[in-house]
């Protein structure tokens, strides 16, 4: 049996395999009201079926202005819930478990009517000067993170990721390159962590499932100016401390620009490595992982111990089924007889 295909626990949550449908926004939401459509039941539907462990929802906004584009899924009101729970429902008894990646998108929310941000930078010419968040805001938008999770708890979900990586909100908060406060939220790391913290400590007590975290290692800046590894690092023992369950470690999206690193496949796995280094909870990893060779090498040279799938599953909604013929893995069986015989 191959690593990759075979069963794993983590804390609060016990997969099939190693095989993670990574969060990828859709924008599929036409009618702009943040409820899901027939779409996401065939979308998500479709992935379930080819048994990966755990499907993540993609980026779902906890208020209206938190949203990427009008088209994104929401978790703001008590209508979203209810159609989030059916998706649940749906893909539960495909065989799946189901995850929730909860985000705001911040000074990168395109549509917002009143856009915020840490600090009142833009994030290029293309977007609006965001607010810079008041003790007032920063207060409501963690009582809507709160809400969301507790939404998404009721839903059904069986694990929530914080979003707090490629330029949204936490993420911005976290970096010196964009927070500029001169209050209790910026200035020293601890500080530019402390709105995390308090997001991370409240959803934790309101929700018991698996709760994760995504985070980008590097904005592609000079060190001197971004967070360093050993920075990053710090931050993944806090968040431990504070009650993550997992960490996912991806890359970039902070500032607009392309990356300054080569780009091949497993590219982000360093990254991925370097937080498993400094902490004992499980890490995923992320970005180019359509070999399942090179997929099977990382969990058993103990560099991550998930693979999420992103562009892969898109492009392949079979991608598991196809790892096991090439990793000779004989155990791996389809949803069911008609679809076992597909396999070649």
């Amino acid at each position: 049996m191959s690593k990759l295909l075979s069963p794993i626990q983590i804390p609060h949550l016990s997969l099939d395999n190693h095989v993670v449908l990574s969060p990828m926004c859709m924008y599929e939401v036409k009618k702009e009201d943040g409820i899901v459509t027939p779409f996401h039941h065939a979308h998500y539907g479709a992935r379930a079926l080819s048994k990966v462990g755990l499907v993540i929802i993609e980026a779902t906004a906890v208020d209206p202005d938190g949203r990427i584009t009008n088209q994104d899924l929401g978790l703001w009101n008590d209508m979203q819930k209810e159609g989030l729970a059916e998706l649940v429902s749906l893909l539960h008894g495909f065989g799946t478990k189901v995850g929730i990646q909860i985000s705001h998108a911040g000074r990168k929310a395109m549509d917002a009517q009143r856009p915020l941000g840490p600090s009142a930078e833009a994030f290029n010419e293309s977007y609006p000067v965001p607010h810079e968040m008041t003790l007032s805001d920063i207060n409501k938008i963690k009582q809507a993170f709160i809400d969301a999770c507790q939404r998404a708890d009721e839903a059904g979900v069986d694990m929530i990721e914080l979003h707090g990586a490629h330029g949204y909100l936490l993420s911005q908060f976290l970096s010196p390159l964009v927070n500029q406060r001169k209050d209790q939220y910026g200035g020293s790391l601890e500080n530019r962590y402390r709105f995390v913290k308090e997001i991370v400590i409240a959803v934790r007590a309101v929700f018991k499932g698996s709760l994760w975290m995504r985070l980008s290692l590097t904005d592609f800046e000079d060190e001197k100016r971004q967070n360093s590894i050993a920075e990053w690092q710090q931050i993944g023992q806090w968040l431990e401390a504070d009650g993550i369950d997992c960490l996912d470690i991806s890359t970039g999206g902070l500032l607009d620009k392309k990356p300054t690193i080569p780009i091949y496949d497993g590219y982000q796995v360093p990254f991925a490595a370097a937080m498993k280094q400094a902490v004992n909870i499980p890490i995923a990893t992320v970005g180019l992982l359509d070999n399942p060779t090179l997929c099977e090498h990382i969990l058993q040279m103990g560099e991550a111990d998930l693979i999420l799938q992103g562009r892969a599953m898109i492009n392949n909604v079979n991608w598991l089924a196809e790892a096991a013929v090439a990793l000779h893995d004989s155990t791996f069986t389809a949803y069911n007889g008609s679809y076992q015989r597909g396999i070649k």
